[in-house]
């Protein structure tokens, strides 16, 4: 089911005259909701499954936080998620997710510590704290990864998909 937010531009009588009692505006609210999707969710290439791709900027290493933008958490994301999962994290509270690390295909390397999260971010962003993974798999500046969301595991998936270019 996909993900969206609903929201409350006018309010209920019961509402309007609370805020004229109380001397306050009427405060437009929002709330994360399931939608059925008229198109089914998109299919992941075996081949070339990152969905997410990335330049890194100097910026993502020094503070140890991947900005992802609202559209690719909705799409790529909250969309396999359930919505208590959603929720959870939009209340403000840190999701401390799985992420393994294909950038050695032959050797895959599992990381989940409390170094490793996923929280909101300012302006409908989402920040992946993301320190040890990053000093692991050696990500420099200028580098291209890729990362998806795998189902059938509730795990991330990251690679370095190419260095410094």
């Amino acid at each position: 089911m996909k993900k969206t937010y609903y929201y409350k531009f006018l309010p209920s009588k019961a509402e309007e005259e609370a805020a004229k009692a109380s001397n306050t505006p009427f405060q437009i609210t929002r709330e994360l909701v399931e939608i059925r999707d008229l198109y089914p969710a998109p299919v992941i290439d075996p081949f070339n499954p990152w969905q997410i791709k990335k330049v890194v900027t100097e910026t993502d290493i020094v503070t140890g936080m991947l900005v992802l933008s609202h559209q690719e958490v909705f799409e790529y994301v909250f969309r396999y998620w359930t919505l208590e999962m959603c929720n959870y994290l939009l209340g403000g509270n840190k999701l401390y997710p799985v992420i393994w690390d294909h950038t050695d295909d032959k050797n895959p390397v599992r990381y989940h510590n409390d170094k490793i999260y996923l929280e909101q971010g300012p302006q409908d962003t989402y920040m992946l704290r993301w320190l040890d993974l990053i000093r692991k798999s050696m990500v420099n500046p200028n580098d291209e990864i890729g990362l998806y969301w795998q189902s059938k595991s509730g795990t991330f998936q990251f690679k370095v998909l190419g260095r410094g270019f």
